[in-house]
Parts: structure tokens; C-alpha cells; sequence
């Protein structure tokens, strides 16, 4: 497999998961207190002995770049990489990537260098863990020159995805992006002979996965086009083409790309079985070793939660919530239902006195402060006596200025302030 490209995307401007892309690209967003979603494709490859990977992004790039770099380094006798490709300027393209087919086009310059025999798509913003092998081969196996992964999903998730019609022998006939809720779709369902005893109560639809295995000469004949987006464009295009086979994928897999996802992905792990299991020696996710010191806790009350390294927390209740990398909790402060992103630092004393005297809250959650049903992103300053979201269950999405409301979620963006006896 070591001629198998593997093509992480970024995504564009991430506006599905604003205002947590608002300074950051959509990879590169914290999750489960310690991670960002890139270090899951990535360490799918890696698990899977694929070590030839390149991410394409072209927003707010910076973070992502710096998270890479201090992560991904593979030794030099094993020729593995991780690279991004932002997208650049060149006397054939001058333009942004226009979609996720045409970031990929423009990049055969890069990917041609590598010769390789197969391209492995993989998205930037999902939850899943899977062995990417197997996947190559039935696609060798099969003869196919595409093979889209899929899972089984309900006629509601099914709106926002796209649906796949497929036969007894995997073979796909039809293709649907994102029919939308009222679309009637029955005609897509999935044939009893081809999910078997693996079928689940009221999933009834194959949706793809956007994980797709192309055979090069397919690849580079699919995009020799105008055509921007392999879901919406390029894979209907193949149907019918090309011998197209579907991947029937069984385990957990879950799109965050939406505010809403997110925050119950995130929520899911601190849960006595969560879905997701990231405490899998065998194949475990990678992320930057920060060598921070353990979490303290110091006469605190913690209930099914997680606290990821460098925490300080003192006197604080905290109940189904996620505590990230260098969070500061003091006093009497109350967290329910929370995803608290952390620091990507910690404040000496001189700058917490500097603080004081500007009338400015320290980085992290102050005394008193009780926070429920809300996403915190990092070097947050929240000060003493704060309510938020505990007298209005009432709410209204939209941008109120020092927080969003989003799909009834309240979302803190990075580096907000809010001070003393502030009340959302």
C-alpha cells in the first residue's frame, strides 16, 4: 500500500461550525478536550499503515499548520509524510479552491511526484475509527475503479447526505446529494439481501461517507472536467461510467461538522460507554504531546466528565462536561453540559496582578460562575459570579457580540471576555 496517496480535506470557510472556525480552519478545531478533528483521518492512515498524507486547506490555515508540524514527524527511512497544501497561486491556477474536486485537480502537480497507484479521499471533520486497509482491498478485490464508503443512516440524517442506491454485488446505481426532508426517497432504500443481520432498526438508507478510493488513472480521468465537488458533481457524473462499489462500513461514524454534532460528539465521551472509544491501545488517536503535568483537583466533585492534562480545579462541581488542556476552574464555579476547550497557556502571577489592575478576568472560569448547555472555546476569561445559560432556556440563535447561539447552544468564541456578574 505504500503507492496509496491518502488526501485529507480541510474544508472551506467551515461556516456549519462558526464561530469555531471564526480564527481557525475546521481541522484544526479542539475536540475531546485534547485532540483537534485532523487527528482523526490522520491517525486512521497511520493505524492503517498509510504514511503518505496530504491535507488541503486554504482558511485560516495558521493554527492548523503549527498543530501539524509539532505532531507529524515520521522518521527518515520510512518516507511517510504529512503535508499541507494550501492553496496557492500558479501559472495554470491563480484562483481559491472552488470545492473539494477542484482542490484536488489543482494539486496534481504535488500528488503526480508521488506516482501513485490509488488516491484515498478522507474528510476532515468525522468521527470514526477504521481500518482503511480493509477498505483497499475489497476495492482491489472488486475490480472497482471507485469505491465510496457508506453507512447505514435514518431517513432524517439521510436530508443532509448524500444516498446511495446499490445492488446485491455493492455495485452503486444511483446517486443522491442531500435530498433534503421532503424529497421521497423510498426507491433508495436499502435491498434486505445486501445489509443482512448487519442491518439496524430504522436505518434504512445508505448514506456515503465522503471516503472515497480511487484508482489513479480514475481519478485523473473524473477530474479532467470543469467540476468543482466530488458529492454533488463528480461521484453522479461516475454512476452508470465507471464500475462504482460501495464499502458497507458497520462501526460508529458520525459527521461534526455542524455546531449541534459537535457538541453532542463531544458530550458522548464523557458517558459510562461512549460511542466512540479513545481508549483503544491497538489503534489509538495521535495528537500534539504537550508534556503538561497532570490535572489537579482540588476538593471538587466530578461526575462523568473528563479532564484532559494541565487542569487546575478547585472547589468546583462539575457533571457531564469536557475540561480541556490548561483550564482553570476556581472557587464554588458549577459546569454542567459543557465543552471547555481550555488554554494554549498558562498566566504567571505578574500577568494575573496586570489583570487585576486592568479589571480584567483571568484566562478560565471564575469563582461562582455556573455555566450549563454551552461550548467554551480556548483562552476564554470568564469572571466571578457569571450565569450562563441557567435563566434562559428560551433561546434564540444569532450573534449577540461576546457569544453565539447556535441550534440553541450557547458557544463562547476563543479569546472572549466576559466580566464579572455577566448573565446570557
Amino acid at each position: 500500500m505504500s503507492q496509496v496517496l491518502s488526501i485529507v480535506l480541510g474544508g472551506g470557510k467551515g461556516t456549519r461550525l462558526f464561530p469555531l472556525t471564526q480564527s481557525r480552519a475546521k481541522p484544526a478545531v479542539p475536540f475531546g478536550g485534547k485532540y483537534r478533528l485532523v487527528d482523526i483521518p490522520i491517525s486512521n492512515c497511520i493505524n492503517s499503515n498509510l504514511r503518505k498524507i496530504y491535507i488541503l486547506t486554504q482558511f485560516n490555515s495558521a493554527s492548523l499548520h503549527m498543530h501539524v508540524a509539532h505532531t507529524y514527524s515520521f522518521d527518515s527511512f520510512s518516507r511517510g509524510f504529512v503535508e499541507i497544501l494550501a492553496a496557492e497561486q500558479t501559472f495554470e491556477h491563480s484562483g481559491w479552491y472552488e470545492g473539494t474536486a477542484d482542490a484536488v485537480r489543482k494539486n496534481f502537480i504535488h500528488f503526480r511526484t508521488q506516482n501513485p497507484s490509488h488516491y484515498l479521499i478522507l474528510s476532515g471533520d468525522q468521527l470514526y475509527r477504521m481500518d482503511l486497509q480493509e477498505l483497499l482491498k475489497q476495492h482491489k478485490d472488486s475490480g472497482a475503479e471507485v469505491t465510496i464508503a457508506c453507512t447505514a443512516v435514518t431517513r432524517e440524517d439521510a436530508s443532509q447526505l448524500g444516498i446511495l442506491k446499490a445492488n446485491k454485488k455493492n455495485e452503486i446505481t444511483e446517486f443522491l446529494e442531500k435530498p433534503g426532508p421532503v424529497k421521497d426517497i423510498s426507491d433508495f432504500k436499502i435491498p434486505s439481501e445486501l445489509l443482512q443481520d448487519r442491518r439496524t432498526k430504522g436505518k434504512d438508507y445508505l448514506a456515503s461517507m465522503g471516503i472515497y478510493v480511487f484508482d489513479a488513472q480514475a481519478m485523473e480521468a473524473s477530474l479532467d472536467n470543469d467540476y468543482t465537488d466530488f458529492g454533488k458533481e463528480i461521484i453522479p457524473s461516475l454512476i452508470g461510467k465507471k464500475k462504482v462499489n460501495a464499502y458497507i462500513y458497520d462501526g460508529y461514524w458520525e459527521d461534526i461538522g455542524t455546531i449541534k454534532n459537535f457538541y453532542e460528539a463531544n458530550l458522548d465521551l464523557t458517558s459510562l460507554k461512549p460511542k466512540f472509544d479513545f481508549y483503544d491501545e491497538k489503534a489509538p488517536i495521535y495528537t500534539h504531546m504537550r508534556n503538561l503535568p497532570p490535572s489537579k483537583m482540588n476538593f471538587s466533585n466530578m461526575n462523568q466528565s473528563i479532564a484532559a492534562e494541565g487542569c487546575i480545579i478547585t472547589n468546583a462541581s462539575i457533571s457531564n462536561s469536557i475540561v480541556g488542556i490548561r483550564t482553570i476552574i476556581e472557587s464554588g464555579a458549577s459546569l454542567n453540559g459543557v465543552v471547555c476547550m481550555g488554554a494554549d497557556f498558562y498566566e504567571s502571577e505578574e500577568q494575573k496582578r496586570q489583570n487585576a489592575e486592568a479589571r480584567l478576568p483571568d484566562v478560565g472560569i471564575g469563582k461562582g460562575t455556573i455555566v450549563k448547555g454551552a461550548i467554551i472555546d480556548k483562552n476564554a476569561r470568564i469572571g466571578e459570579g457569571c450565569r450562563i445559560g441557567i435563566d434562559d432556556l428560551n433561546r434564540t440563535d444569532g450573534d449577540y457580540g461576546h457569544y453565539h447561539i447556535v441550534d440553541g447552544i450557547i458557544v463562547i468564541p476563543k479569546n472572549a471576555v466576559l466580566y464579572p456578574g455577566t448573565v446570557i
